[in-house]
């Protein structure tokens, strides 16, 4: 298998993350690419139409794409103990890792209005609408700070998510707004596969 990669893409790491945590790093080869939305290049498009990482190319070429749909493909492929579970268990864990996504999303889209478009052309209420987006899925999350202990890939996709934040927006203090949230961050983020896949 080839996963697309960036070392600074939250939702690469996330699968990465989970690749380490299930032993299956060795898998998977990667094929490091740089992609923007005003420059998608060739080789992401090729294989996902969304121009999008990160793309997981089966032995068969066969493509999937979206890191909820890679991430619950991996979690087939391995005899350990699995991050998604079964039953009726799964759709708030599920709700979860999209909100993490989401708050990926948001604040990617914050770096995309601040760093690809022209200073003039720069919209501060777009980027502070993003940032609401944010803040109010932190507070929904620190409610739910405990449901993280046991390792899976809710609490995966909320780790990557938190990084991204400290990576590109440090600025904003995010642990202000999730006290809980930041005091199970700080125990998480020691876990060798964050270590190992911090963002350059």
């Amino acid at each position: 298998m080839k996963l697309t990669y960036s070392g600074t893409s939250p939702y690469v790491r996330k699968v990465m993350v989970m690749l380490a945590e299930t032993g299956q790093r060795d898998k998977v080869e990667l094929e490091t690419v740089t992609v923007s939305p005003l420059k998608p290049g060739e080789v992401v498009p090729g294989i996902n139409p969304l121009g999008k990482i990160p793309c997981l190319i089966l032995d068969d070429t066969s493509a999937l794409f979206d890191s909820r749909v890679i991430c619950r493909y991996l979690d087939t492929m391995h005899d350990g103990a699995k991050l998604y579970p079964e039953g009726s268990t799964l759709w708030p864990r599920l709700a979860i890792e999209a909100a993490a996504d989401g708050v990926m999303e948001a604040a990617i889209l914050m770096v995309y209005e601040q760093r690809l478009r022209p200073e003039a052309e720069r919209s501060p209420g777009w980027v502070e609408a993003q940032w609401l987006k944010v803040s109010r899925t932190l507070a929904w999350l620190d409610k739910r700070a405990e449901s993280f202990e046991n390792l899976d890939m809710a609490g995966i996709a909320v780790g990557c998510a938190l990084g991204y934040l400290d990576f590109r927006h440090d600025d904003r203090q995010w642990r202000s707004l999730a006290p809980k949230l930041a005091r199970w961050e700080a125990e998480f983020s020691k876990r060798p596969s964050m270590q190992a896949t911090q963002p350059a």
